[in-house]
């Protein structure tokens, strides 16, 4: 029953697309979503010493910016623009190390090359979505997890880990639930940060502030210019509250309900942005 729930979920914001549209928005989301739970204590002493501070993310398609419609609008190109802009006097780089279609024992495997050789000072490690959309037996996806973690944690940089969107295409699979509940104890466990993408996303299209069609290309999977830019931006906001005033260590990191937008809100207003339409490419897998 609760499988048949979640298909016609999922197929009703199908139904709902449009062929075009423009859209407008604050990209507001509750800072009880947007916070991040557990401090960046090297990211911060790197711009309280007024020293560069060097950014990897690294993912799947979502960092590579997939549904964007050029690699200037993937998250990570915003998310430098969004950081130099709170941090003017900074000197801030982040490299985009996504590659389409990759689970994480293939992103760890290019951590030596792709990561660590750049002496990151934050990782930004986008996980979980493709071994959801390829129903993987993730019995064991915990530990495997924490290691990657580890092995990062051990150059000395900050982690930060970004779960899974939400999307039509991935409310399809029933392992979605269980993929962001070990994604988050894995987090917890080894104290790094998260940034709930997921809960972020789906309180705009509970709450209205974007529907599906809004924050999604057409394939009801990938992110579009919109969704990338807002999650850049609420990012840059986790990022530098984090340095600013940082969480206490040892903070829970589960995914929390969303809410009413109250006084602690992050909102970016945007400007009118296209939606790509139905006959625009996606970036091809790499």
């Amino acid at each position: 029953m609760r499988a048949k729930i979640m298909l016609m979920a999922a197929a009703a914001a199908m139904l709902a697309w449009p062929a075009a549209a423009t859209v407008t928005g604050t990209c507001a989301a509750p800072s009880s979503l947007t916070r991040l739970d557990a401090p960046l204590p090297h990211t911060a002493a790197r711009l309280a010493a007024n020293q560069p501070v060097t950014i990897i993310a690294i993912g799947s398609s979502s960092t590579a910016g997939a549904g964007a419609s050029s690699p200037s609008k993937a998250y990570p190109s915003r998310l430098m623009i969004a950081l130099t802009a709170r941090f003017p006097d900074a000197k801030i780089r982040v490299l985009n190390r996504g590659i389409n279609g990759e689970i994480e024992r293939q992103m760890e495997a290019r951590f030596e090359h792709d990561v660590l050789l750049q002496h990151p000072d934050l990782v930004i490690w986008q996980v979980g979505t493709n071994s959801v959309l390829r129903d993987t037996d993730i019995t064991a996806y915990r530990p495997a997890l924490a290691h990657g973690i580890d092995k990062l944690k051990a150059s000395g940089a900050d982690v930060l880990i970004m779960d899974l969107q939400y999307a039509p295409k991935v409310l399809l699979h029933r392992g979605y639930e269980d993929m962001l509940r070990k994604i988050s104890t894995a987090a917890r466990d080894e104290n790094v940060a998260i940034f709930h993408r997921f809960a972020i996303m789906q309180y705009w299209a509970s709450s209205g502030e974007y529907d599906t069609a809004s924050m999604l290309s057409p394939d009801q999977l990938h992110m579009n210019d919109l969704s990338y830019g807002c999650i850049a931006n609420l990012m840059a906001d986790a990022i530098t509250d984090a340095v600013q005033s940082p969480p206490a260590a040892g903070t829970l990191a589960s995914a929390p309900a969303g809410g009413p937008i109250g006084a602690g809100a992050k909102r970016h207003a945007i400007d009118v942005i296209p939606v790509k339409t139905a006959g625009e490419a996606v970036p091809a897998k790499k």
